[in-house]
């Protein structure tokens, strides 16, 4: 759990603001903004809970608020910059991987490969940096001398927006409070694995639903009483592929409720323990 590059330590935070998948709805994103700049205050942590690429109408303009937010934010007495936290979603692993698709076994394989992503609404992102999906299906016929030279300008598209690429580089797979006696509070963008331990959880953390899903009223001990999975006092995921909006159970947080689909966006502050002390919509 300590490794920095993979996972996010909110250390001494007197609240967690948590932020859902904003999905490229940049004006909700700001209005979210809006509300919370009088709310975060010294000792806040604030988490984007992963998702704030794909399917919206301004994937650039979500990112770029994103950043403005941020900067606002670590430049008041007491924050730092690693304060403000940035996880992995569906979204982003599926752009980190269209950007080495011409490593697929064969043509065929990437076609697909960028069929599905197009289904699950990469074309947005796609869009934000110039380029389209139909030109890299086009071009995954070709082969991948043209299918990389087709992710090398989408990758310079990246670099050439301002902080953009720092900002993706630096997303987390998960995100946790340091609590010196047990339990504390796990952040995820919408799954888990609940038969692999935390260290080996991979992937899970943004595909596995189902099982973030199985411990929100948390999970036997060897004498039947329950307990949060890992030992965790609360669970807290922002993608819910069913939008129910805000949904608490004993031990497991979902904030969903289908920002990029037609819904609003939902933040909600945490005290250290996982309680839930305010929610706010955008």
């Amino acid at each position: 759990m300590s490794d920095p590059e993979r996972f996010a330590t909110l250390r001494l935070a007197r609240r967690i603001w948590a932020v859902a998948a904003v999905h490229g709805e940049r004006g909700r994103l700001a209005r979210l903004h809006d509300a919370l700049e009088l709310k975060v205050r010294r000792g806040d942590r604030l988490i984007y809970l992963g998702n704030v690429l794909g399917r919206g109408p301004d994937v650039a303009g979500t990112i770029r608020e994103l950043l403005l937010f941020r900067r606002a934010v670590i430049a008041r007495p007491g924050f730092e910059a690693d304060d403000v936290v940035f996880l992995r979603g569906a979204q982003e692993e599926m752009f980190h991987r269209l950007l080495r698709i011409q490593f697929a076994r064969g043509p065929k394989a990437a076609e697909e490969a960028l069929a599905w992503m197009g289904q699950h609404g990469i074309e947005a992102t796609l869009r934000a940096y110039g380029h389209s999906l139909a030109e890299g299906l086009r071009l995954a016929r070709m082969g991948p001398t043209t299918l990389g030279r087709w992710t090398n300008a989408i990758r310079e598209a990246v670099r050439a927006s301002p902080g953009h690429d720092p900002l993706l580089a630096s997303i987390k797979r998960a995100a946790l409070t340091d609590a010196p006696h047990g339990g504390g509070v796990l952040f995820v963008s919408a799954g888990l694995n609940p038969a692999r331990p935390f260290e080996t959880q991979g992937d899970a953390f943004w595909w596995e639903e189902r099982g973030f899903a199985a411990v929100m009223e948390g999970v036997e001990d060897e004498t039947g009483a329950r307990m949060g999975w890992g030992g965790f006092a609360r669970l807290v995921r922002g993608y819910d592929r069913a939008h129910a909006g805000l949904v608490e159970g004993r031990f497991g947080v979902s904030l969903d409720a289908g920002c990029g689909m037609g819904g609003p966006l939902l933040a909600a502050c945490f005290s250290p323990d996982g309680a839930i002390l305010e929610v706010v919509e955008g």
